[in-house]
């Protein structure tokens, strides 16, 4: 049985638009100005639309490697960007630019020693000294949580970590490389590092699809029984726009994740050497907010769940489930019903939370 769209008004209006425009989300990005470039680091301010005057804490939003800055910025109306700066909030990116074959050689003490502190400083000092508020997304979280780790100094009021897997064993997708991992001795990412330099921008994209496997073969059909839905469609778009400017992996980071977060599980044991210094999650000493998704296959719930045991001396660690699948729990169209309110009570809460350190440790947990 062929389904058709409910309203075919509003389908041929939207297929009309996409046959005279080629498209129908709005991709423009959210204005920003730079204020700080360094190696692998440009730091933006965002803009603030006119009337709207930010106050309170800034807030960094800190991206994995691969995947496109504008991950928090998907397009407008459902661009987290979009939503921190209209609530007046001054907020800022960090953006690592084009990764290369040069860039082989970048690994842990790069980004979390050298890069993130950087971007940090730079937004402490352009917030007029005030510490500032991280929101990471899969990797970035890990990367936000290290620094907090490795470097106690550092202006952090709070880290939000959002489809940030800490136990990799919980993670169904990677469990097939663990024991070739184990046998090898993870020898086979210095092979790839040598030949490629990391992994190129075209198998990273493949390997986000097919993450989402049954969502992209489904995707004629998706898009046909929802050619009258314009916000659907907006998204499907974005989303595309998303994958098709993935990033490279570097080499050393990948041999990095591959052997201490995939083989060792280390986050949740000794901790990563970073820069001959060991870094464990029991030594991040700021609020932490941690977001999963119900339906994330990257980072399940039962992966990111144990940052509420592994944060000990963390004041305050509140955990959330939130709907969607990797990406969507950060952008979705739920997000904006789930995961951006409990942002919001997170960051509004920080503002009153700034230079104040409760004396007993709390843990909120939602399941």
């Amino acid at each position: 049985m062929i389904l058709f769209p409910r309203n075919l008004r509003d389908a041929a209006s939207n297929a009309a638009h996409l046959l005279v425009y080629g498209h129908i989300a709005d991709l423009r990005p959210m204005p920003t100005s730079l204020v700080d470039d360094g190696p692998k680091r440009s730091v933006y301010r965002y803009r603030s639309p006119e009337g709207v005057v930010p106050a309170g804490p800034p807030v960094l939003f800190v991206p994995p490697l691969a995947a496109p800055a504008r991950c928090y910025d998907l397009r407008r109306g459902c661009s987290l960007a979009e939503h921190v700066v209209t609530a007046g909030r001054r907020s800022y990116l960090l953006d690592y630019g084009p990764i290369g074959f040069a860039d082989r050689d970048l690994g842990f003490a790069e980004w979390v020693g050298e890069v993130l502190p950087g971007a940090i400083r730079a937004v402490s000092r352009d917030a007029g000294g005030q510490p500032v508020q991280l929101v990471g997304w899969c990797l970035g979280g890990i990367f936000s949580l290290l620094a907090a780790a490795a470097d106690p100094g550092l202006p952090i009021a709070s880290v939000a970590a959002i489809a940030t897997p800490v136990d990799t064993r919980r993670i169904g997708l990677v469990a097939p490389l663990r024991p070739i991992a184990r046998l090898t001795g993870g020898r086979e990412a210095d092979v790839v590092n040598a030949v490629f330099g990391g992994l190129p921008q075209p198998l990273v994209k493949r390997a986000y699809q097919l993450v989402g496997l049954d969502k992209y073969l489904l995707r004629p059909y998706k898009v046909l029984t929802n050619l009258d839905n314009a916000e659907f469609l907006a998204q499907i778009e974005a989303v595309d726009n998303f994958t098709n400017s993935m990033l490279a992996y570097p080499g050393r980071t990948v041999a990095q994740i591959y052997r201490d977060l995939f083989r060792n599980n280390a986050l949740t044991g000794d901790g990563i050497d970073v820069g001959g210094e060991r870094i464990r999650l029991r030594d991040v000493k700021v609020p932490v907010l941690a977001i999963a998704g119900r339906g994330d296959g990257v980072a399940p719930v039962a992966a990111v769940r144990p940052l509420i045991r592994l944060l000990e001396n963390a004041p305050e660690v509140r955990f959330k489930v939130a709907a969607g699948g990797h990406l969507g729990v950060l952008t979705g169209r739920s997000a904006t019903r789930t995961t951006w309110r409990h942002l919001d009570a997170w960051l509004d809460e920080g503002t009153v939370r700034h230079g104040i350190r409760p004396q007993r440790r709390e843990v909120l947990a939602e399941i």
